[in-house]
Protein backbone atom coordinates (compact mmCIF):
# COMPACT_ATOMS: atom_id res chain seq x y z
CA UNK A 1 0.00 0.00 0.00
CA UNK A 2 1.24 3.47 -0.87
CA UNK A 3 1.02 5.98 1.97
CA UNK A 4 0.35 9.47 0.67
CA UNK A 5 1.06 13.08 1.46
CA UNK A 6 -1.29 15.27 -0.57
CA UNK A 7 0.11 18.79 -0.84
CA UNK A 8 -2.56 21.17 -2.08
CA UNK A 9 -5.39 18.86 -1.05
CA UNK A 10 -8.20 21.41 -1.48
CA UNK A 11 -7.19 22.47 -5.00
CA UNK A 12 -8.44 20.91 -8.23
CA UNK A 13 -5.64 18.31 -8.42
CA UNK A 14 -5.81 17.59 -4.71
CA UNK A 15 -9.54 16.96 -4.70
CA UNK A 16 -9.28 14.79 -7.83
CA UNK A 17 -6.46 12.84 -6.17
CA UNK A 18 -8.54 12.16 -3.09
CA UNK A 19 -11.47 11.11 -5.26
CA UNK A 20 -9.24 8.54 -6.95
CA UNK A 21 -7.75 7.42 -3.64
CA UNK A 22 -11.19 6.87 -2.10
CA UNK A 23 -11.98 4.31 -4.79
CA UNK A 24 -8.96 2.15 -3.95
CA UNK A 25 -8.73 1.91 -0.15
CA UNK A 26 -6.74 -1.30 -0.45
CA UNK A 27 -4.04 0.44 -2.53
CA UNK A 28 -3.70 3.88 -0.90
CA UNK A 29 -3.94 5.54 2.48
CA UNK A 30 -3.60 9.24 3.34
CA UNK A 31 -0.99 10.09 5.97
CA UNK A 32 -0.80 13.88 5.62
CA UNK A 33 -2.75 16.70 4.00
CA UNK A 34 -1.51 20.22 3.31
CA UNK A 35 -3.84 22.99 2.19
CA UNK A 36 -4.23 26.74 2.14
CA UNK A 37 -7.26 28.55 3.52
CA UNK A 38 -10.23 26.42 2.44
CA UNK A 39 -10.74 25.07 5.94
CA UNK A 40 -14.31 23.90 5.40
CA UNK A 41 -13.28 21.56 2.57
CA UNK A 42 -10.17 20.48 4.48
CA UNK A 43 -12.38 19.59 7.44
CA UNK A 44 -14.43 17.30 5.21
CA UNK A 45 -11.22 15.69 3.93
CA UNK A 46 -9.97 15.09 7.46
CA UNK A 47 -13.20 13.33 8.35
CA UNK A 48 -13.11 11.22 5.17
CA UNK A 49 -9.43 10.18 5.20
CA UNK A 50 -8.27 10.39 8.84
CA UNK A 51 -4.75 11.75 8.19
CA UNK A 52 -2.14 11.82 10.96
CA UNK A 53 -0.91 15.35 10.23
CA UNK A 54 -2.49 18.36 8.54
CA UNK A 55 -0.81 21.60 7.47
CA UNK A 56 -2.54 24.92 6.74
CA UNK A 57 -1.36 28.38 5.78
CA UNK A 58 -2.40 30.34 8.88
CA UNK A 59 -1.95 29.65 12.59
CA UNK A 60 -5.49 30.88 13.31
CA UNK A 61 -6.86 28.13 11.04
CA UNK A 62 -4.53 25.59 12.65
CA UNK A 63 -5.92 26.50 16.07
CA UNK A 64 -9.45 26.06 14.79
CA UNK A 65 -8.63 22.58 13.49
CA UNK A 66 -6.87 21.56 16.70
CA UNK A 67 -10.04 22.40 18.59
CA UNK A 68 -12.19 20.39 16.16
CA UNK A 69 -9.78 17.42 16.01
CA UNK A 70 -7.90 17.17 19.34
CA UNK A 71 -6.08 13.95 18.38
CA UNK A 72 -4.79 15.35 15.05
CA UNK A 73 -1.38 16.96 14.66
CA UNK A 74 -1.93 20.34 12.97
CA UNK A 75 0.82 22.70 11.83
CA UNK A 76 0.90 26.02 9.98
CA UNK A 77 3.04 27.83 7.43
CA UNK A 78 6.21 26.60 5.75
CA UNK A 79 7.09 24.32 8.65
CA UNK A 80 3.74 22.57 8.24
CA UNK A 81 4.15 22.10 4.51
CA UNK A 82 7.62 20.64 5.02
CA UNK A 83 6.42 18.33 7.78
CA UNK A 84 3.59 17.05 5.59
CA UNK A 85 6.03 16.19 2.78
CA UNK A 86 8.65 14.57 4.99
CA UNK A 87 6.48 12.65 7.48
CA UNK A 88 8.29 9.35 8.20
CA UNK A 89 5.26 7.23 7.29
CA UNK A 90 4.82 8.78 3.82
CA UNK A 91 5.99 6.82 0.79
CA UNK A 92 4.51 8.99 -1.99
CA UNK A 93 4.11 12.77 -2.11
CA UNK A 94 1.47 14.27 -4.38
CA UNK A 95 2.94 17.71 -5.11
CA UNK A 96 -0.06 19.79 -6.17
CA UNK A 97 0.62 23.22 -4.68
CA UNK A 98 0.32 26.06 -7.18
CA UNK A 99 3.38 28.24 -7.66
CA UNK A 100 6.56 28.49 -5.61
CA UNK A 101 4.96 27.03 -2.46
CA UNK A 102 5.80 23.56 -3.70
CA UNK A 103 9.53 24.08 -4.20
CA UNK A 104 10.96 23.37 -0.76
CA UNK A 105 8.68 20.49 0.33
CA UNK A 106 9.10 18.73 -3.01
CA UNK A 107 12.87 19.07 -2.86
CA UNK A 108 12.93 17.72 0.67
CA UNK A 109 10.78 14.74 -0.32
CA UNK A 110 13.10 13.93 -3.23
CA UNK A 111 16.15 14.26 -0.99
CA UNK A 112 14.63 11.65 1.31
CA UNK A 113 14.03 9.29 -1.61
CA UNK A 114 10.25 9.62 -1.60
CA UNK A 115 8.33 8.95 -4.78
CA UNK A 116 6.85 12.24 -6.02
CA UNK A 117 3.68 12.39 -8.11
CA UNK A 118 4.28 15.84 -9.53
CA UNK A 119 1.56 18.27 -10.57
CA UNK A 120 3.34 21.51 -9.68
CA UNK A 121 4.81 22.98 -12.88
CA UNK A 122 6.94 25.58 -11.16
CA UNK A 123 8.99 22.94 -9.33
CA UNK A 124 10.70 21.75 -12.50
CA UNK A 125 10.47 25.04 -14.39
CA UNK A 126 12.26 27.02 -11.69
CA UNK A 127 14.48 24.32 -10.20
CA UNK A 128 14.55 21.39 -12.61
CA UNK A 129 18.30 20.85 -12.38
CA UNK A 130 18.22 20.77 -8.59
CA UNK A 131 15.14 18.52 -8.39
CA UNK A 132 16.39 15.92 -10.84
CA UNK A 133 19.83 15.90 -9.22
CA UNK A 134 18.23 15.28 -5.82
CA UNK A 135 16.18 12.43 -7.28
CA UNK A 136 19.27 10.83 -8.84
CA UNK A 137 21.19 11.00 -5.56
CA UNK A 138 18.41 9.44 -3.50
CA UNK A 139 16.92 7.11 -6.09
CA UNK A 140 13.56 8.86 -5.87
CA UNK A 141 11.10 8.54 -8.74
CA UNK A 142 9.33 11.57 -10.22
CA UNK A 143 6.10 10.53 -11.93
CA UNK A 144 4.33 13.46 -13.62
CA UNK A 145 0.63 14.11 -13.13
CA UNK A 146 0.26 16.78 -15.82
CA UNK A 147 -1.62 14.99 -18.59
CA UNK A 148 1.01 15.82 -21.24
CA UNK A 149 4.03 14.63 -19.29
CA UNK A 150 2.07 11.71 -17.93
CA UNK A 151 1.37 10.72 -21.54
CA UNK A 152 5.06 11.03 -22.44
CA UNK A 153 5.99 8.96 -19.38
CA UNK A 154 3.71 6.20 -20.64
CA UNK A 155 4.83 6.39 -24.28
CA UNK A 156 8.50 6.36 -23.29
CA UNK A 157 8.02 2.92 -21.73
CA UNK A 158 7.68 1.49 -25.25
CA UNK A 159 11.28 1.92 -26.47
CA UNK A 160 14.82 2.69 -25.26
CA UNK A 161 15.56 6.37 -24.46
CA UNK A 162 18.38 6.60 -26.99
CA UNK A 163 15.96 5.71 -29.79
CA UNK A 164 13.70 8.73 -29.18
CA UNK A 165 13.70 11.30 -31.99
CA UNK A 166 11.20 13.83 -30.59
CA UNK A 167 8.78 14.44 -27.77
CA UNK A 168 5.55 16.03 -29.02
CA UNK A 169 3.45 17.92 -26.50
CA UNK A 170 -0.15 18.46 -27.54
CA UNK A 171 -2.04 21.67 -26.77
CA UNK A 172 -5.76 22.30 -27.00
CA UNK A 173 -5.01 25.80 -28.25
CA UNK A 174 -7.26 27.16 -25.51
CA UNK A 175 -10.31 29.32 -26.18
CA UNK A 176 -8.43 31.73 -28.47
CA UNK A 177 -6.89 29.28 -30.93
CA UNK A 178 -8.49 31.04 -33.90
CA UNK A 179 -8.45 34.62 -32.57
CA UNK A 180 -6.73 37.36 -34.52
CA UNK A 181 -4.24 39.70 -32.85
CA UNK A 182 -6.93 42.38 -32.70
CA UNK A 183 -9.38 40.00 -31.01
CA UNK A 184 -6.72 38.98 -28.46
CA UNK A 185 -6.44 42.63 -27.44
CA UNK A 186 -10.09 42.57 -26.32
CA UNK A 187 -10.14 39.30 -24.36
CA UNK A 188 -11.99 39.36 -21.02
CA UNK A 189 -11.40 37.31 -17.88
CA UNK A 190 -14.63 35.40 -18.41
CA UNK A 191 -13.58 34.45 -21.93
CA UNK A 192 -10.13 33.32 -20.78
CA UNK A 193 -11.62 31.10 -18.08
CA UNK A 194 -13.98 29.35 -20.54
CA UNK A 195 -11.64 26.52 -21.54
CA UNK A 196 -13.06 24.41 -24.38
CA UNK A 197 -11.97 20.94 -23.18
CA UNK A 198 -10.64 20.94 -19.58
CA UNK A 199 -11.98 22.03 -16.18
CA UNK A 200 -9.01 23.48 -14.25
CA UNK A 201 -8.09 26.17 -11.76
CA UNK A 202 -8.08 29.83 -12.82
CA UNK A 203 -4.31 30.30 -13.10
CA UNK A 204 -3.64 27.22 -15.24
CA UNK A 205 -6.71 27.99 -17.38
CA UNK A 206 -5.29 31.42 -18.21
CA UNK A 207 -1.89 29.79 -18.87
CA UNK A 208 -3.64 27.52 -21.35
CA UNK A 209 -5.24 30.54 -23.03
CA UNK A 210 -1.84 32.26 -23.45
CA UNK A 211 -0.17 28.88 -24.15
CA UNK A 212 2.34 29.66 -21.42
CA UNK A 213 1.35 26.32 -19.94
CA UNK A 214 2.83 24.64 -23.01
CA UNK A 215 5.96 26.74 -22.74
CA UNK A 216 6.37 25.70 -19.12
CA UNK A 217 5.79 22.10 -20.16
CA UNK A 218 8.66 22.31 -22.65
CA UNK A 219 10.95 23.27 -19.77
CA UNK A 220 9.52 20.51 -17.58
CA UNK A 221 9.96 17.90 -20.30
CA UNK A 222 13.57 18.91 -20.79
CA UNK A 223 14.30 18.11 -17.14
CA UNK A 224 11.98 15.13 -16.70
CA UNK A 225 13.11 13.19 -19.74
CA UNK A 226 16.60 14.60 -20.44
CA UNK A 227 15.74 15.49 -24.05
CA UNK A 228 17.23 18.66 -25.62
CA UNK A 229 14.87 21.60 -26.08
CA UNK A 230 15.14 21.51 -29.87
CA UNK A 231 13.73 17.97 -29.86
CA UNK A 232 10.60 18.94 -27.93
CA UNK A 233 7.78 20.01 -30.24
CA UNK A 234 4.30 21.43 -29.64
CA UNK A 235 1.29 20.41 -31.72
CA UNK A 236 -2.18 21.94 -31.37
CA UNK A 237 -4.86 19.27 -30.96
CA UNK A 238 -8.27 20.87 -30.24
CA UNK A 239 -10.02 17.69 -29.07
CA UNK A 240 -7.45 17.12 -26.27
CA UNK A 241 -7.78 13.34 -26.52
CA UNK A 242 -4.18 12.63 -27.62
CA UNK A 243 -2.36 13.91 -24.57
CA UNK A 244 1.13 13.74 -26.11
CA UNK A 245 3.27 11.59 -28.39
CA UNK A 246 6.76 10.15 -28.62
CA UNK A 247 8.37 9.83 -32.03
CA UNK A 248 11.05 7.15 -32.30
CA UNK A 249 13.92 7.15 -34.78
CA UNK A 250 12.25 4.49 -36.92
CA UNK A 251 9.34 6.84 -37.61
CA UNK A 252 6.95 5.23 -35.14
CA UNK A 253 4.68 7.57 -33.20
CA UNK A 254 3.39 6.34 -29.85
CA UNK A 255 0.40 8.34 -28.62
CA UNK A 256 -1.46 8.18 -25.31
CA UNK A 257 -5.20 8.82 -25.41
CA UNK A 258 -7.84 8.96 -22.69
CA UNK A 259 -10.90 10.86 -21.55
CA UNK A 260 -10.31 14.53 -20.59
CA UNK A 261 -10.33 13.88 -16.87
CA UNK A 262 -7.35 14.55 -14.61
CA UNK A 263 -8.21 11.51 -12.53
CA UNK A 264 -6.77 9.33 -15.33
CA UNK A 265 -3.18 10.66 -15.13
CA UNK A 266 -3.48 10.95 -11.34
CA UNK A 267 -4.40 7.28 -11.01
CA UNK A 268 -1.55 6.29 -13.33
CA UNK A 269 0.94 8.32 -11.30
CA UNK A 270 -0.29 6.94 -7.99
CA UNK A 271 -0.35 3.32 -9.13
CA UNK A 272 2.90 3.35 -11.14
CA UNK A 273 4.41 0.95 -12.12
CA UNK A 274 1.13 -0.94 -11.77
CA UNK A 275 -2.13 -0.14 -13.56
CA UNK A 276 -5.46 -0.11 -11.75
CA UNK A 277 -8.84 -0.63 -13.45
CA UNK A 278 -10.47 2.66 -14.37
CA UNK A 279 -13.57 3.62 -12.37
CA UNK A 280 -13.88 6.75 -14.54
CA UNK A 281 -15.08 5.31 -17.84
CA UNK A 282 -13.28 4.77 -21.14
CA UNK A 283 -12.69 6.75 -24.32
CA UNK A 284 -15.15 5.97 -27.13
CA UNK A 285 -13.20 6.57 -30.34
CA UNK A 286 -16.18 5.85 -32.57
CA UNK A 287 -18.21 8.53 -30.80
CA UNK A 288 -15.30 10.95 -31.06
CA UNK A 289 -15.14 10.43 -34.80
CA UNK A 290 -12.12 12.54 -35.78
CA UNK A 291 -8.89 13.99 -34.43
CA UNK A 292 -7.35 17.23 -35.70
CA UNK A 293 -3.84 18.65 -35.46
CA UNK A 294 -2.35 22.06 -36.27
CA UNK A 295 1.00 23.75 -35.98
CA UNK A 296 1.49 25.95 -32.90
CA UNK A 297 1.62 29.66 -33.77
CA UNK A 298 4.41 31.29 -31.74
CA UNK A 299 3.64 34.69 -33.26
CA UNK A 300 0.07 34.74 -31.99
CA UNK A 301 1.10 33.09 -28.71
CA UNK A 302 4.53 34.54 -27.83
CA UNK A 303 4.65 32.83 -24.44
CA UNK A 304 5.85 29.69 -26.24
CA UNK A 305 8.83 31.62 -27.59
CA UNK A 306 9.54 33.23 -24.22
CA UNK A 307 9.66 29.86 -22.47
CA UNK A 308 12.10 28.48 -25.04
CA UNK A 309 14.24 31.60 -24.64
CA UNK A 310 14.29 31.18 -20.85
CA UNK A 311 15.24 27.51 -21.14
CA UNK A 312 18.05 28.24 -23.59
CA UNK A 313 19.39 31.03 -21.39
CA UNK A 314 19.19 28.77 -18.36
CA UNK A 315 20.38 29.48 -14.85
CA UNK A 316 17.94 31.62 -12.91
CA UNK A 317 15.96 32.84 -15.92
CA UNK A 318 13.30 30.06 -15.95
CA UNK A 319 12.56 30.78 -12.28
CA UNK A 320 12.06 34.46 -13.10
CA UNK A 321 9.85 33.51 -16.06
CA UNK A 322 7.61 31.39 -13.87
CA UNK A 323 7.36 34.03 -11.15
CA UNK A 324 6.68 36.89 -13.56
CA UNK A 325 3.98 34.86 -15.25
CA UNK A 326 2.26 34.27 -11.91
CA UNK A 327 2.23 38.02 -11.25
CA UNK A 328 1.00 38.87 -14.75
CA UNK A 329 -1.79 36.27 -14.67
CA UNK A 330 -2.93 37.45 -11.24
CA UNK A 331 -3.00 41.03 -12.54
CA UNK A 332 -5.07 39.97 -15.54
CA UNK A 333 -7.54 38.07 -13.35
CA UNK A 334 -7.86 41.17 -11.16
CA UNK A 335 -8.58 43.38 -14.16
CA UNK A 336 -5.28 45.24 -13.84
CA UNK A 337 -3.68 43.99 -17.06
CA UNK A 338 -4.92 43.33 -20.57
CA UNK A 339 -4.70 39.70 -21.71
CA UNK A 340 -2.40 40.51 -24.63
CA UNK A 341 0.05 42.25 -22.28
CA UNK A 342 0.73 39.16 -20.13
CA UNK A 343 3.52 38.12 -22.49
CA UNK A 344 4.93 41.65 -22.51
CA UNK A 345 5.25 41.70 -18.73
CA UNK A 346 6.95 38.29 -18.74
CA UNK A 347 9.33 39.28 -21.53
CA UNK A 348 10.38 42.41 -19.65
CA UNK A 349 11.08 40.34 -16.54
CA UNK A 350 13.18 37.66 -18.23
CA UNK A 351 15.20 40.24 -20.13
CA UNK A 352 16.08 41.94 -16.85
CA UNK A 353 16.91 38.63 -15.19
CA UNK A 354 19.01 37.47 -18.14
CA UNK A 355 21.24 40.52 -17.73
CA UNK A 356 22.50 39.14 -14.42
CA UNK A 357 21.58 35.45 -14.60
CA UNK A 358 23.78 32.82 -13.04
CA UNK A 359 23.77 29.06 -12.52
CA UNK A 360 21.58 27.47 -9.87
CA UNK A 361 23.56 26.29 -6.87
CA UNK A 362 20.81 25.87 -4.31
CA UNK A 363 17.12 26.40 -3.64
CA UNK A 364 18.08 29.79 -2.20
CA UNK A 365 19.16 30.85 -5.71
CA UNK A 366 15.76 29.74 -7.04
CA UNK A 367 13.82 31.60 -4.36
CA UNK A 368 15.88 34.76 -4.92
CA UNK A 369 15.26 34.55 -8.68
CA UNK A 370 11.55 33.99 -7.99
CA UNK A 371 11.49 37.15 -5.87
CA UNK A 372 13.32 39.14 -8.55
CA UNK A 373 10.98 37.89 -11.25
CA UNK A 374 8.01 39.09 -9.22
CA UNK A 375 9.67 42.45 -8.68
CA UNK A 376 10.49 42.86 -12.38
CA UNK A 377 6.88 41.97 -13.23
CA UNK A 378 5.40 44.36 -10.69
CA UNK A 379 7.51 47.17 -12.10
CA UNK A 380 6.49 46.29 -15.66
CA UNK A 381 2.77 46.32 -14.80
CA UNK A 382 2.82 50.08 -14.40
CA UNK A 383 3.69 50.46 -18.09
CA UNK A 384 0.62 48.67 -19.42
CA UNK A 385 -3.09 49.54 -19.43
CA UNK A 386 -5.60 47.60 -17.34
CA UNK A 387 -7.59 44.77 -18.87
CA UNK A 388 -11.30 44.46 -19.46
CA UNK A 389 -11.98 42.12 -16.55
CA UNK A 390 -15.66 41.83 -17.44
CA UNK A 391 -17.79 39.10 -18.96
CA UNK A 392 -18.35 40.52 -22.42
Amino acid sequence: MKRLAVLGSTGSIGTATLDAVARFPEAFSVVTLAAGRNIDLLTEQIRAFSPRLVAVAEETDAARLREAFPALEVMAGAAGRDAAATHPDVTTVVAAFVGALGLVPTYQALTLGREVALANKETLVAAGELMTAAARRSGAAIVPIDSEHNALHQALRVGPPDRVRRLILTASGGPFRTFSRAELERVTVAQALAHPTWAMGAKITVDSATMMNKGLEIIEARHLFDVPEERIAVLVHPESRVHSLVEYVDGTLIAQLSVNDMRFPILYALAYPERLPSPFGFLDLAALGALHFEAADEERFPCLRLARTALRTGGTVPAALSAANEVAVAAFLAGRLAFARIADVVETAIEREAAGAHALGSLADVLEADARGRRWADEALAKFPPGHGGSS
